[in-house]
């Protein structure tokens, strides 16, 4: 990495950058997260008992979680339903990406990337209103099919998971879609002409060369795409029902509510190791190392 950018920019300018770099990642992501693990280690003390003997580590606030069985499952859920959101962000994603690289023409990719990228000019917060708004009992959507009698009498899509997941892929197809373009943008086109001149169907195509070549961008939307879900808090908040609850509702309680930042901190641990496990898990299944998802 030094020497890329030691060619581009010289020796002083790169070691600057490389020094921001490293300032970034000590004081915004290293030093946060061991201070979060050593409070989920660490007893929730009066000020005063700070320092004293009670203040000693231990695995209590990893017990709470595996004794409570409600939080336990909606940990389970969390981490099930954000896998879901990612596979249908992935569904979702896939066959407009490859037309925005492949299919479109430069006018028609571009207006498209616009369409895509106006909405998100708005605030996240806006948006999941909008939705809200939009799956209401007296919603448009039920007034659409009622107009249409595909239904009969309203729908109450917020009642469950369903507005969660909608409101999440919806959230973060962008960061599912440009990995995935920018992969089969690279890939040459000849080589996709030469498939169907052979003889191999669409399927048999994308299986055998497209997939292929884009393995480093899905696995990165994948990534992105889980950990976003399962760190979301205003999605499930707003378009979830009260037996729909996310995990990182338990923790926000924990935090702001119940004012227990060591047993926060321990449920935020958990959550960012099963994340960790997801981003092996993923590169493995996809055979990709860290430099192919970095590209």
């Amino acid at each position: 990495m030094f020497k890329q950018l030691k060619a581009r920019f010289g020796s002083s300018l790169s070691v600057g950058i490389i020094a921001i770099i490293g300032i970034w990642l000590i004081g915004m992501v290293i030093l946060p997260q061991l201070i979060m693990v050593d409070y989920s280690f660490r007893p929730n003390l009066l000020p005063s008992e700070i320092g004293t003997d009670k203040d000693t580590y231990s695995l209590n606030n990893y017990e709470t979680l595996f004794g409570n069985s409600i939080h336990l499952s909606i940990f389970a859920k969390t981490i099930w339903s954000s896998v879901l959101v990612t596979i249908l962000t992935l569904v979702v994603s896939y066959p407009l990406a490859f037309y925005l690289a492949k299919v479109a023409t430069p006018g028609q990719a571009a207006l498209c990337i616009l369409l895509l990228i106006i909405p998100f000019w708005i605030n996240e917060i806006l948006r999941t209103f909008s939705w809200y708004i939009i799956l209401a009992y007296k919603g448009p959507l039920n007034a659409l099919l009622l107009a249409l009698g595909l239904i009969d009498r309203p729908v109450r899509f917020l009642s469950g998971d369903g507005g969660v997941m909608v409101g999440m892929v919806y959230a973060y197809i962008l960061f599912m879609i440009f990995p995935i373009y920018n992969a089969i943008e690279s890939l040459d086109s000849n080589q996709v002409k030469a498939a169907r001149n052979l003889g191999a169907g669409w399927i048999r195509t994308h299986y055998r060369v497209i997939i292929p070549h884009a393995k480093p961008g899905i696995a990165t939307g994948c990534i992105m795409t889980f950990m976003l879900a399962a760190g979301s808090y205003a999605v499930p908040a707003l378009l979830g029902s009260p037996g729909s609850r996310w995990f990182t509702q338990i923790i926000y309680n924990w935090f702001f509510e119940g004012g227990d930042w060591n047993q926060g901190a321990a449920y935020a641990f958990l959550l960012l190791l099963i994340c960790i496990g997801f981003i092996a898990l993923v590169m493995r299944v996809f055979k990709v190392g860290l430099g192919d998802i970095a590209r």
